[in-house]
């Protein structure tokens, strides 16, 4: 429940099952969580059908994923073309780009925490890819390392400042 690393959904959730543990009514669970009365009775019962597995969230209705945010990713890690004028791209450049809608962009950014507006840790130097066109090739390596990185690896970031 106090985990900084879970979605917030399923803390709540835990939340809700805890608190329940304690002998609290679904009334006080709802007031104390901030949420209506029938989402704590939806959750008690989820769980005590699938135990913890039951808190988590099962899949959803609708037309299912067609475009591969990996791919929305490894896009965005190639330097925006020189006639744009810009060292990084931005959801609507990239969309424009791909020819997908912005918004997709920026759920995919989103979904692996990339944020490309942010020079600090993410821009491309038009200077350095026109001289040194192999950066782009480690660059992709070297961030593909966190999206995700492979299992049992060990992935160090040093500075070469």
């Amino acid at each position: 429940m106090r985990s900084s690393t879970i979605q917030a959904g399923l803390a709540q959730r835990a939340r809700i099952v805890l608190l329940a543990a304690n002998g609290l009514t679904n009334i006080e669970i709802a007031t104390r969580v901030g949420v209506s009365r029938p989402t704590v009775t939806s959750w008690r019962a989820r769980y005590d059908r699938g135990g913890i597995g039951g808190l988590s969230d099962q899949a959803r209705s609708g037309r299912p994923r067609t475009i591969d945010h990996r791919k929305i990713v490894a896009a965005t890690l190639k330097a925006p073309p020189n006639k744009l004028g810009v060292t990084h791209w931005s959801s609507r450049l990239l969309a424009a780009h791909l020819r997908i809608g912005d918004a997709t962009v920026a759920r995919a950014w989103r979904e692996y925490g990339v944020a490309p507006w942010r020079a600090e840790t993410f821009t491309f130097s038009t200077d350095h890819v026109l001289h040194r066109p192999e950066l782009v090739a480690k660059l992709t390596d070297a961030v593909g390392l966190y999206l995700p990185p492979p299992q049992n690896a060990v992935v160090l970031c040093v500075d070469e400042k």
